[in-house]
C-alpha cells in the first residue's frame, strides 16, 4: 500500500503534532487557572448542578460520574503535563500504539472538560481543537510514515474552518460584500490587542483592500489546498500569513494559532527544507506501518466521511449556521466568525462602592479586568493563545444582557464577598481589604480615539456613558 503513507511529510507531521500539543497545552492551564471561579463547585455555573440535568449520552464527561474541584485540577493537571510531554517528544520516543492512545487520553480529557463548560467554552475553537486532537490520533508518529488519508482529513478540517467562514461573511452583513467591514471590525471585536488602534486607523482603502483580500483567502485560497505540490503549499502559506494579521491586529484566544497549525498539513515540509538547506529527501522507512495501524486509520477515514455530510450540508443552506457540533464529541464540526459585526462597541463597566447609603453623591470605584476594554488609557494587551473566557462573556454582555442572564447575576454576588477564585479572573480589584457594600454596572459606548485626542490626551478610547446595565445591589442581610 504504497498509496497509504507519504514519507516526504515527516516534518509536516512533526510540526504538526508538537505545535497542536502546545495549543493543548494552553487550553489545559487555562482550565487549570480559571475553573474554580467559573464552573467550580462554588463558581458561578457549577458542574455539579449542570450535570443533575445533562445526560451522558449528551455531554459525555467523565465528571458525570464524580465531580469535586480537586479532582477537576489534578484532570485538568494532567492534561496539561501530558500535553508538555509530547511537544518534548515522548509520543515518539514510544511504540506507536503508545503515542495514539497518549493522543486519545489528550482528547478524551479535554472534551470532558469541554461538555461540562457551559456557556465559558461555547466558542467554536474548543470543537476545533477537540477535532484536530482527534485526527492527531492517527497520524502516528516517528515509528512510521504520516498516513495520507489523513493529512487529507486535516486539509478537509482547515478548508472548513476557511470556507465556512468565507461563506457566513458574504451570506450575512452587507458590509462584507460592500468592502466596509473592517472600517469598524478592529474597533468592535471581542478582544483588541495592542496593535488593534493602529489596524483602526489604516486608511479606509486599506481596509477594503484587506476585506476583499479576506475574501479571496477563505473562499478561493482553500481550494488549492487539495491540488498538487507547490500549490497546495502555496495556498497553505497564503492562509498561514493571513491568520498571523490576524494574530496581529486581536485576540481570538487559539483559532488562528489552530488554523496555522492545520494548515502546515499541506505544506511538503521536508521539500522546503531540503529546498533551503540543500538537504536530500527523507527516504520510507524500511518497514511500512503495520496492517492493524493501516486498518484504524482507514476506518477513522471513513467515519470523518460520513459525519461530514451535516457540515457540508450546513455550508450549502442558506441557513448556514456558525460553530456547530453535529454530535456529542465534538467530530466533523462546522465553522464560521463574524457573520455580522457590530458598527458601535459598548462595554460593561462594573463599580463598587464600600459606602453603607448609595446616594447621588456615592463614590464608586472601577474593577479592572485583563483583557477587555476598561481604562480608556490603558492599552490593550496581547492574550491569544491564551483565552480570558470571563472577557470575553462581557464582550457579549455588552451587547445585550440575554447574554449574561445565567452567568452575571452569580459574577455579582462573588464580588460582594470578595471572592479570591473570582477576583484571581480580574486585573485590579479597588476593594482589596474589605469587600464592597454594593456593586453596579452600567453600560458606556466605547470608541478608539483619533490621532489628535490620542497625542492631547494619551487615552486609547474615549467613553460615553449610555445606561445602566444593573443597579447598585447589595447582599440580604
Amino acid at each position: 500500500m504504497e498509496w497509504f503513507t507519504a514519507p516526504g511529510y515527516w516534518l509536516t507531521r512533526l510540526v504538526l503534532q508538537r505545535a497542536l500539543a502546545a495549543v493543548y497545552l494552553v487550553a489545559f492551564l487555562a482550565a487549570v487557572l480559571q475553573f474554580r471561579a467559573l464552573i467550580g463547585e462554588r463558581g458561578m455555573l457549577p458542574v455539579p448542578r449542570f450535570v443533575r440535568a445533562a445526560p451522558f449520552r449528551r455531554m459525555p464527561s467523565v465528571f458525570q460520574w464524580h465531580y469535586s474541584d480537586r479532582f477537576f485540577a489534578a484532570w485538568a493537571w494532567a492534561g496539561a503535563l501530558l500535553s508538555a510531554a509530547i511537544v518534548a517528544g515522548a509520543a515518539d520516543a514510544v511504540p506507536l500504539w503508545a503515542a495514539m492512545l497518549m493522543w486519545a487520553a489528550l482528547w478524551v480529557m479535554y472534551l470532558s472538560i469541554v461538555n461540562v463548560g457551559q456557556t465559558w467554552y461555547s466558542f467554536g475553537w474548543e470543537s476545533l481543537l477537540l477535532e484536530a486532537g482527534f485526527l492527531a490520533v492517527f497520524l502516528g508518529n516517528a515509528r512510521t510514515d504520516p498516513p495520507v488519508p489523513v493529512l487529507w482529513l486535516m486539509r478537509w478540517l482547515v478548508f472548513r474552518v476557511e470556507f465556512g467562514a468565507g461563506l457566513i461573511k458574504m451570506r450575512g452583513d452587507s458590509c462584507w460584500r460592500d468592502l466596509t467591514c473592517l472600517y469598524y471590525h478592529h474597533e468592535t471585536q471581542p478582544m483588541p490587542g495592542p496593535l488593534s488602534w493602529y489596524f483602526h486607523r489604516l486608511p479606509r482603502p486599506l481596509h477594503r483592500v484587506e476585506t476583499a483580500a479576506n475574501h479571496v483567502a477563505q473562499l478561493g485560497v482553500p481550494l488549492f489546498l487539495f491540488t498538487p505540490q507547490p500549490f497546495a503549499s502555496i495556498a497553505a502559506g497564503v492562509i498561514i500569513c493571513t491568520q498571523l494579521w490576524l494574530v496581529a491586529s486581536g485576540n481570538f484566544a487559539w483559532l488562528n494559532w489552530l488554523t496555522i497549525v492545520l494548515a502546515f498539513s499541506a505544506v511538503d515540509g521536508a521539500a522546503l527544507l531540503a529546498e533551503l538547506l540543500s538537504l536530500p529527501r527523507h527516504t520510507p522507512l524500511a518497514t511500512g506501518p503495520p496492517g492493524w495501524f493501516q486498518g484504524v486509520v482507514i476506518a477513522a477515514t471513513a467515519l470523518v466521511t460520513v459525519l461530514s455530510w451535516w457540515p457540508v450540508r450546513n455550508m450549502l443552506s442558506r441557513e448556514q449556521r456558525m460553530n456547530m457540533s453535529f454530535n456529542a464529541l465534538h467530530l466533523v464540526n462546522t465553522y464560521g466568525a463574524f457573520g455580522s459585526v457590530n458598527r458601535r462597541r459598548h462595554e460593561v463597566v462594573v463599580e463598587g462602592t464600600d459606602e453603607e447609603r448609595v446616594t447621588r453623591d456615592t463614590a464608586w470605584r472601577e474593577y479592572g479586568f485583563k483583557g477587555k476594554p476598561g481604562d480608556p488609557h490603558r492599552l490593550a494587551r496581547q492574550f491569544a493563545p491564551y483565552h480570558l473566557r470571563l472577557d470575553w462573556l462581557m464582550w457579549f454582555a455588552g451587547i445585550s444582557p440575554v447574554y449574561a442572564q445565567s452567568w452575571f447575576g452569580p459574577f455579582v454576588e462573588r464580588l460582594l464577598v470578595n471572592d479570591p477564585a473570582t477576583l484571581r479572573l480580574l486585573r485590579h480589584n479597588p476593594f482589596p481589604d474589605a469587600p464592597p457594600t454594593h456593586v453596579r454596572a452600567r453600560v458606556y459606548l466605547y470608541r478608539f480615539t483619533t490621532r489628535q485626542e490620542r497625542r492631547a490626551t494619551g487615552a486609547w478610547w474615549h467613553r460615553t456613558l449610555e445606561h445602566e446595565f444593573l443597579p447598585p445591589v447589595a447582599l440580604r442581610r
